[in-house]
């Protein structure tokens, strides 16, 4: 899975590297954690446009006190029925610069930031709900069965796309059900293109406790011994 992220980078430096328009600030962030709000990169029509959502899928038709989930498996995401809707019609990406993992046992947890040598695409899946503000888009990231480094430290990991690669998954035309699958065994395959060039590094315990961490402190990356 994927339960924390960094990305520190601000938010002009990710839209020039996208190439894309940026709908809200952000500076850099080294452990986020689920519902934050964070950019992600949308597509509209020739437009591509970094604005703000939510981690925590939540579809406008799911009650308060349902499942929010935070990723989504790609083995299952074009026909499990909280997710094709949008794998179908409302794909996006999330940037990173490297996300978080953990090893040992519960008490004793040794954290890890996994990440490459830039700016990280994940693959993500969003829906729009209507909150008393007006309307609000939160995201679930994908993930799939981990490998390389990354396998040696979590069985899962998000599903990260090559600048080749982003067109294709970004493309805002609705996918029918056979359309979706193939899109899916797509980036299944496109993903290990960046998986094999992810380094693990240890970082301090510190980062265990999100009440106590300050996000914005780039020490939180850190390699420990």
């Amino acid at each position: 899975m994927c339960g924390r992220f960094s990305l520190g980078m601000d938010g002009e430096e990710v839209a020039r590297l996208y190439h894309s328009d940026l709908i809200a600030s952000w500076q850099p962030q080294y452990s986020i954690a689920p519902s934050t709000i964070v950019p992600a990169l949308h597509q509209e029509g020739a437009r591509r446009i970094l604005a703000p959502v939510r981690w925590g899928f939540w579809p406008n038709w799911a009650k308060g006190s349902g499942p929010h989930p935070i990723n989504a498996r790609l083995e299952t995401v074009a026909t499990n029925g909280l997710f094709r809707a949008a794998m179908a019609s409302m794909r996006c990406v999330v940037p990173m610069t490297g996300y978080f993992e953990w090893t040992g046992e519960r008490g004793n947890k040794i954290p890890h930031h996994i990440h490459g040598s830039g700016l990280l695409s994940a693959a993500a899946i969003a829906t729009t709900r209507k909150i008393d503000a007006g309307f609000e888009t939160t995201m679930a990231i994908i993930t799939v069965t981990a490998r390389d480094s990354a396998g040696q430290v979590h069985d899962r990991m998000p599903v990260f796309l090559a600048n080749d690669d982003l067109g294709e998954w970004l493309n805002p035309a609705r996918l029918d059900a056979t359309q979706a699958r193939g899109l899916a065994a797509y980036i299944g395959k496109a993903h290990t293109k960046i998986a094999h060039e992810l380094t693990v590094d240890q970082v301090d315990r510190g980062i265990n406790s999100v009440r106590r961490i300050d996000p914005a402190d780039p020490h939180l990356i850190e390699p420990v011994a």
